[in-house]
């Protein structure tokens, strides 16, 4: 049960529940772990705007994947470039490639209205993922004070 599990990152501080929802499963499971961080960009008018950049992305992973090697769980990272719109197709492909059976994600709750214009990422790869997909709870607000 769940001996491959996929817990994609973004920048936000919501990527420590998401990583502490991981760490728990491999540890009870045995399981490996991989950490997708997408870097990603976006298209204003006929630029291409990076809205993280490489050194703070690749802290950011490196950070996650000794966070589980000071656990003791076998675990890897990838990043991975790619337009806003493309991140639910890039955490997919990255589930299909590492053949995981369990996806971790931390959505980001927003109201209804701006959820019905931009569909959130972690919508759209529950939506069309043929694994398991765990959503990780936002952090209380006085957690991350």
């Amino acid at each position: 049960m769940f001996q491959r599990i996929l817990v994609a990152i973004d920048a936000s501080s919501n990527r420590h529940q998401a990583l502490g929802l991981a760490k728990d499963m491999a540890s009870v499971t045995g399981g490996r772990v991989q950490i997708l961080h997408v870097l990603a960009s976006t298209v204003a008018f006929d630029t291409l705007v990076r809205l993280e950049d490489s050194p703070e992305a690749h802290a950011i992973l490196n950070e996650a994947v000794a966070t589980f090697h000071r656990a003791g769980i076998d675990a890897d990272g990838e990043l991975v470039s790619g337009l806003t719109e493309q991140i639910p197709d890039a955490i997919s492909t990255a589930a299909e490639q590492f053949k995981a059976d369990l996806l971790v994600l931390s959505p980001h709750h927003r109201g209804w209205l701006a959820a019905f214009f931009d569909r959130r990422v972690s919508d759209a790869v529950a939506h069309t993922s043929r694994i398991a997909v765990l959503l990780a709870p936002e952090a209380p607000t006085d957690e991350l004070n």
